[in-house]
């Protein structure tokens, strides 16, 4: 029996995973800070919604929701009119994370910050609002009260495990130091060096050069029950969103 592909309407990335994410699966989406994690994930949401008919959970810890609806608002997207239409929950983590409190519908407690009750609340939301599309934001900001590697690695399997089962099409990022390939060093695609071995699919985004001259970049590292296109790609950020190029668009 075929896989099937839920699109991310991203130009470009589509047919680097020759139809897009294998659904119900977990892709980590990893990169250095301004590559463009945040952006494509909540692309991957904004456009579950109006493309496909595909509501969306996206649960940030990393930044307060009010932050990321004035961010989107850049690229046209109004989040606060999803909401409202319950085809997308804000979940602010952020706010109980570093122990203040929350005036968002949708908000974690201090208490709420451990996986189980993490995840009964998004199957919850889920279930309310017939969620297909989720992203956690980060994996880092998630573990943080996790010290040992095992804990860590337990936690986002069981997370995966349980996400799955709801067929959620699960995006998971994770902030990993900026990299060169010329300095014969082994690559990281995750904080803890866990996550990309849960993970179904992994998405790897940089700068390639510096300066004026950087570009940023996407590959595909692994997708698994899926064809993909192995290569390095620029992307570009425009006023719609990312757009995946073609690697003889690079230097043009």
């Amino acid at each position: 029996m075929a896989i099937e592909h839920i699109k991310t309407g991203i130009n470009g990335l589509d047919d680097m995973l020759n139809g897009g994410f294998p659904k119900g699966r977990a892709i980590l989406v990893s990169g250095a800070c301004g590559t463009g994690k945040t952006i494509l994930s909540m692309q991957y949401i904004y456009n579950g919604i109006m493309n496909y008919a595909e509501p969306g959970i996206y649960v940030t810890f990393d930044e307060v929701p009010d932050k990321i609806r004035q961010d989107m608002l850049e690229f046209g997207w109004d989040l606060k009119e999803l909401e409202k239409n319950n085809l997308l929950a804000l979940v602010d983590a952020t706010s109980a994370r570093v122990g203040t409190t929350s005036e968002e519908v949708h908000a974690l407690s201090p208490s709420q910050l451990d996986l189980d009750r993490l995840l009964v609340d998004i199957l919850r939301i889920a279930n309310k609002i017939g969620a297909k599309r989720l992203v956690i934001d980060s994996i880092p900001a998630m573990a943080f009260q996790l010290e040992k590697e095992s804990e860590i690695r337990r936690a986002i399997l069981k997370m995966v495990y349980v996400l799955s089962k709801k067929d959620l099409t699960t995006i998971m990022t994770s902030e990993i130091p900026e990299q060169s390939s010329g300095l014969g060093l082994p690559q990281q695609f995750s904080k803890f060096e866990v996550e990309e071995y849960v993970a179904d699919g992994v998405i790897v985004m940089s700068f390639l050069g510096t300066g004026s001259t950087a570009i940023r970049t996407i590959y595909v590292r692994k997708m698994r029950g899926s064809k993909h296109d192995a290569d390095m790609h620029p992307l570009e950020i425009t006023p719609q969103g990312i757009i995946v190029k073609r690697i003889e668009d690079a230097f043009k």
